[in-house]
């Protein structure tokens, strides 16, 4: 297949297998299992749902489907993940979310990528569930224009939304179980396939539609553990620090600029600190706008400048996240480290 034209693959439905890791998600893993069973896929889909550790009825939601339920101590998704594809029967396996629902063509869509056998990895997008939330909106307006300008080939893959080769997951052993909240174990996971010579595919047009945030104080909570996790990412993958096809430019600059705007502020009451503090403010907060306006111009919504000010207070969160994640992975690192 020459430059992964998907209009040049024949017709393949081999046994697919659809994993979703599940806590306390009672709420809405019943609307994910049925997005999952109602796939548009010629071929046989099998889904698993990992139960990690719920202590709500999550598994009681989980046992009134046709699909497969697995319960494990709380562990993290990526423990969850490897638990639910070492016990699949697919030779492709998919990965999901039990806040999101696959649309209808979700697998069909992926699948014909493995009609090339350089392909060890499928993934797409995001669709949203709760557009009448501003931040909801926000976040996945975001996640749009970024995805926007990514190639066909890739170097990440979003677990919410990626398909893999069963015998290349266990190439590589599954996903790193070192890391506990889902954050930076699915950039770990394609950097290792990708490493081992394997293509990984894009297509925007594979989309999961997802609950995205809703509440400020839990979103940047994420964002500080994002900040966090990346640190043990870039330490087992230093040559990934600049970046994969997912980040910009300003991801990396707006750490250090946080960071030098909390070192300095204790000693606001010193003239030429407060004046660097009100340089570095303003501009963090300068740097934000290209993207809201972006996002104001392709949707042609002026509300999607309230991106600004949450991109803003999230370059704080993510930077007190990293800053935790140098001192654990870094200076003093224990086993899950590496």
């Amino acid at each position: 297949m020459n430059g992964l034209d998907m209009s040049e693959q024949s017709p393949q439905f081999p046994l697919v297998s659809i994993i979703i890791p599940a806590y306390n998600a009672r709420a809405v893993i019943g609307d994910a299992i049925a997005g999952c069973l109602a796939q548009d896929y010629a071929g046989e889909v099998e889904v698993i749902v990992v139960d990690d550790g719920s202590t709500d009825d999550t598994g009681a939601v989980v046992q009134r489907y046709p699909v497969r339920y697995v319960w494990q101590a709380n562990s993290g998704p990526a423990t969850a993940r490897n638990a639910g594809w070492r016990r699949a029967r697919g030779e492709i396996v998919f990965f999901t979310d039990a806040d999101c629902v696959p649309e209808p063509a979700w697998v069909s869509r992926l699948v014909r990528w493995f009609a090339d056998e350089a392909v060890g990895g499928a993934g797409g997008t995001y669709g949203i569930r709760n557009p009448e939330n501003l931040l909801a909106a926000c976040v996945h307006e975001e996640i749009v224009q970024r995805h926007q300008r990514m190639p066909r080939q890739v170097d990440y893959l979003g677990g919410f939304n990626a398909a893999y080769r069963r015998r290349v997951l266990e190439q590589v052993e599954g996903f790193d179980e070192g890391y506990r909240t889902a954050s930076a174990e699915d950039n770990d996971l394609s950097y290792r396939v990708k490493k081992l010579g394997y293509t990984l595919v894009f297509d925007a047009e594979a989309r999961v539609a997802h609950l995205h945030p809703t509440a400020l104080p839990r979103y940047l909570r994420r964002q500080a553990d994002h900040g966090y996790w990346t640190m043990k990412l870039y330490r087992a993958h230093p040559d990934m620090a600049g970046g994969d096809a997912y980040a910009r430019f300003i991801d990396h600059l707006e750490p250090p600029l946080c960071l030098l705007t909390l070192g300095l502020a204790p000693f606001a009451l010193v003239r030429w600190v407060r004046y660097a503090l009100m340089g570095l403010v303003g501009l963090d907060l300068v740097i934000q706008l290209p993207l809201a306006l972006a996002i104001v111009r392709r949707t042609r919504r002026a509300r999607y400048l309230a991106l600004a000010p949450v991109t803003f207070l999230r370059g704080f969160g993510r930077a007190v996240g990293m800053l935790a994640g140098i001192v654990r992975f870094w200076l003093w690192p224990g086993p899950e480290a590496s």
